[in-house]
């Protein structure tokens, strides 16, 4: 796991130095155990490394004797690197350790762009081809988008360059960072960024599963892979222990994210049975809260899974007096807005991880999106015919309502005249469901196709790697994501297929509680006397607004008072989402200064 950067021209001139340092030192929080950079003409290749698999080996960009010319960069992990280093073995390669990433190299030497096809794990990876006839970068991403890669290409010098984290490509000379036009719209109808975009223009995101072919001088061409081929187990629970305990295997101290709910719980319970089987050191779970008495509390679930798999359980408590600066910092590593304040839970909760000494974390994200798990998705299902507008809606920081009435006249026109991302994900359900799919199928396409990498995969990468902590994601795997697809209607609605594969692992109380987000109480957080209130006024100061020029200061003050008067998370949520909004306006202005603070 790792942090990886580079750049690709036409040009002769070598990467200045002092500008290479400076993207390295963006994202080093990622890579603290090692880093080096290459650079030739027209051409740089860099990497920061978290030592994982083979500690003392794998140095990058990896680079073997017997192919000159070739150097790779890797950021993830490949897990069935020992079966291709065995077919690349017999097939003339010789590797001088046992890193993962060193079997890159002799992959592309084999079989060129496609190389990515044979891959079985998370990663990001960057070949470079040196030599005379075939320069070429290539870059590749995993079927699933775990492992981002963020890139920018100067149509005016014809150069590419591409960095893990947004940040860090903005230290690249000539690198644009003005905001998209859309971004607030974005961010208050779908929390988030979609597509290959992100909130900045220029900077764009690989699709999952796709490989980008760049030439000298020419913009990336980005093609999509099919799925990596993976064999079947059998049942959900089979498929699920398999995967766990797959990630449960590494040379570095391993641990698990325990939220109380279903999905967690899973991995939890799997991952403690393995370790008890294998005679390895009890499982240690993490579970964040926060000090005092706030709603929808699920540290007694979190405790119950914990005593049911008999792990050793760390229950962090966040103070509430340091949410600002968790805010600040979460923006700062994400490098967009993200409307989710699931953004703080997940970087206090990767930082106790750190702080106890684990390098590894196995979590559950993905579970929702393959089997069917949100109430959007069982809403639409029973919806009428307007079950798109509805699932669409349900995606929203802030109702479409609500988010014209807030909207100046002219930023309101503006979105009239270009589309809302609302309406693009609108047109793709509609589109799915006019070709025949069903209604379940085109959701969870659009799920695990855009949302999920965007709103959940890119924050998890983004914040865990803040404290150099790899987050391992079971559901994720291949061969989950094949079994899922494969179930019938009814067992994919509702997780009642994970229902029935936990029905012997996890406690009753976890099985039977109602779905619950893994986040902060955010609406009693802003309340009167809150601990988030001073710092969301302060952003949505009339004046903030009126430079803005995209919501009416006058209407968000009012959103506000109705909120203090009545507290609601719907109201909170649409608050927050602005506050993040205007904050990272505020924090991209300084991302052209060289960071070298802590995380």
């Amino acid at each position: 796991m790792c942090r990886i950067l580079g750049s690709f021209a036409a040009g002769a001139d070598r990467p200045e130095p002092a500008q290479l340092a400076a993207v390295s030192a963006r994202q080093r929080h990622g890579g603290p155990d090692e880093h080096q950079v290459l650079s030739g003409p027209g051409w740089s290749l860099g990497c920061d490394r978290l030592a994982v698999t083979d500690p003392c080996g794998g140095q990058q960009p990896y680079r073997l004797p017997h192919l000159p010319g070739v150097l790779a960069v890797l950021n993830g992990e490949i897990y069935n690197h020992a079966e291709l280093r065995r077919t690349l073995a017999a097939r003339g390669h010789r590797f001088p350790d046992r890193c993962d990433g060193t079997v890159l190299p002799a992959l592309y030497a084999e079989y060129g762009p496609a190389f990515a096809e044979h891959l079985d794990g998370m990663f990001a990876v960057a070949v470079l081809d040196l030599r005379p006839g075939s320069t070429r970068l290539v870059l590749a991403v995993d079927d699933m988008g775990m492992k981002p890669l963020h890139l920018h290409h100067d149509p005016y010098d014809g150069s590419t360059r591409f960095a893990s984290e947004i940040p860090a490509l903005l230290a690249f000379e000539g690198v644009r960072i003005s905001p998209r036009e859309d971004a607030l719209d974005t961010l208050l109808a779908t929390r988030t960024s979609f597509s290959t975009h992100t909130a900045l223009d220029g900077v764009d995101v690989l699709p999952p599963g796709a490989t980008a072919l760049v030439r000298p001088g020419a913009a990336p061409v980005v093609r999509r892979r099919g799925p990596y081929r993976a064999r079947p187990v059998g049942d959900t629970q089979d498929v699920l222990r398999h995967e766990v305990r797959r990630l449960a295997r590494a040379e570095v101290p391993v641990c698990a994210v325990t939220s109380g709910g279903l999905d967690s719980g899973l991995v939890t319970a799997l991952a403690a049975e393995h370790a008890r089987e294998t005679d390895a050191p009890p499982l240690h779970t993490f579970h964040l809260t926060y000090r005092g008495r706030w709603p929808d509390s699920e540290a007694a679930y979190a405790r119950a899974v914990a005593r049911r798999a008999r792990t050793v359980h760390h229950e962090v408590a966040v103070d509430p007096d340091e949410l600002g600066s968790l805010l600040t910092r979460t923006v700062r590593h994400l490098g967009q807005p993200n409307a989710d304040p699931i953004t703080l839970s997940t970087y206090a909760l990767f930082r106790a991880v750190r702080e106890n000494g684990f390098t590894v974390a196995l979590a559950g994200d993905g579970a929702d999106e393959l089997f069917g798990g949100y109430d959007r998705m069982r809403a639409a299902l029973a919806a009428g015919p307007d079950w798109a507008t509805a699932y669409t809606d349900a995606l929203a920081a802030a109702p479409r309502l609500l988010r014209e009435h807030l909207y100046t006249s002219h930023y309101r026109a503006h979105i009239a005249d270009t589309g809302s991302a609302a309406d693009r994900i609108e047109q793709e359900l509609r589109s799915a469901e006019a070709v025949g799919a069903d209604r379940l199928t085109a959701m969870t396409a659009f799920e695990t196709r855009w949302r999920l990498p965007a709103y959940h995969l890119r924050r998890l990468d983004h914040l865990s790697m803040a404290w150099a902590v790899e987050a391992r994601l079971p559901f994720c795997q291949p061969s989950v994501v094949a079994h899922a697809r494969s179930l019938p209607v009814g067992e994919r609605t509702g997780k009642r297929a994970l229902y029935a594969a936990g029905a012997e692992l996890l406690p009753s109380s976890v099985l039977r509680r109602p779905k619950q987000p893994f986040t902060l109480p955010v609406a009693a957080m802003l309340a009167p006397g809150g601990p988030l209130l001073d710092l969301v006024r302060e952003l949505l100061s009339p004046a903030r607004l009126v430079l803005g020029g995209k919501i009416r200061a006058d209407r968000a003050a009012k959103l506000l008072a109705r909120h203090l008067a009545h507290p609601t998370q719907h109201d909170a949520q649409a608050l927050w989402a602005l506050a993040v909004h205007e904050l990272w306006t505020e924090v991209v202005q300084g991302m052209r200064i060289p960071v070298g603070c802590a995380a």
